[in-house]
């Protein structure tokens, strides 16, 4: 076919790792990193408002929640992360205050779960959401700002996997301290943020898809985000080349992985049985938002208190008899 060697010649091309990570503004300096972290926050702010919107919730209100949860995400990110790689900031002659340097990289996700779900829970108090109101709500933009935030690793040149001879290996700079030593200057590796990104960006398309077809509320579009993230991220982990602590020979954020994907499942089993009917509100009972207009509300929102039965509603097939859901949860 005309033009194909060109293209071959494109697709066998390494790729190079970008020259710069950071540039300063003023007195102060830019790190690509924290801005690709930052445009995921954001990214995933305004899909999860426009969902949670949708669906009933003020304007804006997610606003409150994320107020809390990011920066106990964060926090939990570094903890969690310091936690699990001991060797890179306690050892003899250690900057201790490397432990607190989120701008060169080293933030969990696993880590930033935990500790966003206790700051999303104290916003969900606060606010009146249902705290698994909001989680499914966050479920897609959560894969979206993990897309935008592992492009970040491709500023640092960090956690990069095997070498690797595919078309598409990625070039790292030999002086990098992360580069495996004994190995040539001129070798490619598996740039494993890439794969996660894609896999994070089909996932968000799995979760959408999978609403169309099925009710995932109580938590389970969240449940699905948990298995599909923990499935590809086990796989990913295991051909990192980064130091991490081992567990029985297995890296820690793989155990942490397969935790996600068995929580996820039992999560969609479990609410599936307590909760058999769709959601009255996203808001707790007796904390709904008064300016809430009509027209707004959906199908699978039923706003009759006749139909309230324990806070849940039939699905729209049904007739019109209350919801079978098992428990009165204010989740």
């Amino acid at each position: 076919m005309k033009g194909s060697p060109q293209v071959s010649v494109l697709l066998s091309l390494p790729s190079p790792s970008p020259e710069w990570s950071s540039f300063t503004l003023g007195p102060f300096t830019i790190h690509a990193y924290a801005l690709c972290i930052l445009a995921g926050i954001i990214a995933a702010t305004v899909m999860t408002s426009r969902r949670l919107t949708k669906q009933g919730g003020e304007p804006g209100v997610v606003l409150d929640i994320i107020l809390w949860a990011v920066p106990l995400g964060i926090v939990g990110a570094r903890i969690y992360h310091v936690l699990t790689h001991p060797g890179d900031y306690f050892y003899d002659g250690a900057n201790l205050w490397d432990v607190f340097a989120i701008w060169e990289g080293g933030n969990a996700i696993f880590g930033a779960l935990l500790g966003g779900a206790v700051g999303a829970y104290i916003g969900c108090r606060m606010s009146g959401i249902r705290f698994w109101a909001f989680a499914d709500a966050l479920a897609p933009g959560m894969l979206v700002a993990q897309a935008m935030g592992r492009l970040g690793n491709w500023f640092n040149e960090e956690l990069f996997g095997l070498p690797t001879d595919l078309p598409w290996g990625l070039e790292i700079s030999a002086a990098n301290p992360a580069f495996p030593i004994g190995l040539p200057p001129e070798t490619l590796f598996h740039p494993t943020f890439l794969y996660e990104m894609i896999w994070n960006v089909v996932g968000v398309v799995l979760i959408l898809a999978i609403e169309r077809k099925v009710a995932l509320h109580w938590g389970k579009a969240f449940g699905v985000y948990l298995i599909w993230y923990g499935l590809g991220r086990s796989f990913f982990e295991s051909i990192r080349v980064d130091p991490s602590e081992m567990f029985f020979g297995i890296r820690t954020n793989v155990w942490a992985a397969y935790a996600a994907i068995l929580i996820g499942i039992i999560l969609i089993v479990v609410q599936s049985r307590r909760h058999t009917g769709l959601p009255v509100s996203v808001y707790v009972p007796g904390r709904e938002w008064k300016g809430l207009d009509p027209e707004v509300e959906s199908e699978e929102f039923d706003s009759d208190p006749a139909n309230h039965g324990d806070d849940a509603v039939p699905p729209a097939d049904e007739n019109n008899v209350a919801a079978t859901s098992t428990s009165n949860s204010r989740l």
